[in-house]
């Protein structure tokens, strides 16, 4: 069966068509034994796809992109980035694909992109292919986050694609089939900018303002507008990592979207014992992605892409930069009122709830567990049981009891919405040694404990018998966690 028979999902190759400058045209390698290992099939079907027919062989070639339907032009992206702060001017898609684009239920488009495909001319010497471990880290975490009502990229499929893959030892192969609002980043911007061309430049940011932030277009300074959107899109985006305890692990420029979605799950981790200066990435060796600092990066990343932005928003360069730091000004207080009204939802107070007694409390409660080294996702979680009057879970995870007392007694007398807790602190998240023990079994054709945890985190707020384990911090034989890129 055709790829067209079998599905009337239309692609649409408008970043191949319109951005040749920005991309080449380049093949997905293709697989000796493909075999898939997860298929989202909600979100096929959101997408227009039969998900029986991409279980099928010619289903698998589509997913793995050898076998395309018209209108895919499978290209692999171009851009620049800095990489732990220093500027590196042709990254690129080394490693993955753009397919195409296709049109959702609601008629929004996605990009449909590929991870793991083999080398492409941005590889920069590596081979350009994926592990199954790491492609189904992304697969599980990224959609926990999306079930955690965080704006992500999602997945579609991982296909193994019986190819060892060289790391440190030999590991099965695969390749990752991601759906993202797009792939557009602010490495995207840094890579046109660099190419002084002011008219590819602002196409670009035509292009970004109609598929992501169209009000801009209804302004007299539209890619100004631009920039504000993204600002805005990213200070939300951070603090609801921050709330759910997400360490991103690598805030590079070239991944940070436009869309305000979470992309590139690779060194990311939970954090377990809270601790600001919590670090799980191996190539983070001065903690510059840390848990606290995430939202500073994020500003200081937001700062670049205001400076490839600079010719778009006034011809004069001083008047440019004034602007540029005026909208870039917003992006602490926009990040810290939602940071607050999240804060207020995981305590249970309401939004109207007075602010400084918010700050103070969570200032405290913060203190409290960075000395106690408590578990954050449990003791937000259990918080929600002392709010209907049973503190020991909570009240056992501190070595001083007295001060953890003190303290909910004070929170207590604001009369916490038990309710509004359980709907706003997860029980179940992708814990660093459940993901190690799926990624482990999986990697030896053993799906069960994947599939089991992928089923525990896409449903984060119910609580169900039999799932304790995966509301449970990591035992300490676990021992200190350190994640990996994947490449």
């Amino acid at each position: 069966m055709s790829v067209e028979a079998q599905s009337a999902v239309a692609f649409n190759g408008q970043f191949a068509r319109e951005f040749a400058e920005l991309a080449i045209p380049w093949q997905a390698e293709d697989a000796p034994d493909p075999k898939l290992l997860v298929l989202n099939e909600p979100l096929a079907m959101e997408l227009g796809f039969d998900p029986a027919s991409l279980r099928n062989p010619e289903g698998l070639r589509l997913l793995i992109g050898v076998s395309l339907p018209s209108g895919a032009t499978p290209v692999a992206q171009g851009y620049a980035g800095h990489q732990f702060g220093f500027y590196s001017p042709r990254l690129g898609d080394g490693r993955a694909l753009l397919l195409g684009e296709i049109a959702d239920a609601d008629g929004g488009l996605r990009d449909i992109h590929l991870k793991g495909s083999g080398r492409t001319p941005f590889a920069r010497g590596g081979d350009g292919l994926a592990a199954v471990g790491p492609m189904l880290r992304e697969y599980v975490v990224s959609e926990a986050m999306h079930a955690l009502g965080i704006p992500t990229t999602r997945s579609l499929a991982v296909v193994a694609t019986g190819r060892p893959v060289r790391r440190e030892t030999q590991l099965p192969g695969a390749v990752l089939t991601r759906v993202a609002s797009s792939h557009l980043r602010v490495g995207s911007f840094q890579y046109a900018r660099a190419m002084n061309d002011d008219d590819l430049l602002r196409r670009f940011a035509d292009h970004a303002i109609t598929r992501h932030h169209p009000s801009a277009a209804e302004v007299e300074n539209p890619y100004l507008a631009l920039f504000q959107a993204v600002v805005a899109a990213q200070a939300s985006l951070v603090a609801q990592w921050m709330l759910v305890g997400f360490i991103h692990g690598v805030m590079n420029t070239d991944n940070m979207t436009i869309s305000g979605e979470t992309i590139d799950y690779g060194p990311c981790a939970f954090m377990d014992a809270f601790d600001p200066a919590t670090v799980y990435s191996s190539i983070d060796e001065n903690g510059r992605y840390a848990y606290g600092n995430q939202p500073l990066v994020a500003e200081w990343n937001l700062a670049r892409l205001a400076e490839a932005l600079l010719p778009l928003f006034h011809e004069d360069h001083e008047q440019a930069v004034a602007l540029a730091q005026e909208a870039l000004g917003a992006f602490h207080d926009q990040y810290s009122a939602a940071w607050l009204a999240g804060m207020k939802a995981k305590l249970g107070l309401p939004d109207g709830a007075d602010d400084e007694t918010a700050s103070t409390l969570t200032n405290e409660l913060f203190t409290l567990l960075q000395e106690g080294k408590v578990d954050y996702t449990a003791f937000f979680r259990a918080l929600g049981t002392a709010a209907r009057g049973d503190t020991e879970s909570a009240r056992s995870m501190f070595l001083s009891s007295a001060v953890f007392d003190a303290w909910t007694e004070r929170w207590r007398a604001l009369d916490p919405d038990a309710d509004l807790m359980d709907q706003t602190n997860p029980a179940y998240i992708p814990r660093n040694h459940l993901v190690e023990e799926a990624l482990a079994a999986a990697v030896q054709d053993d799906l069960e404990p994947f599939n089991q945890l992928l089923a525990a985190v896409t449903a984060p707020y119910e609580e169900r018998p039999g799932l304790e384990r995966y509301a449970t911090a990591a035992p300490e034989s676990f021992g200190p966690y350190r994640t990996f890129c994947g490449t």
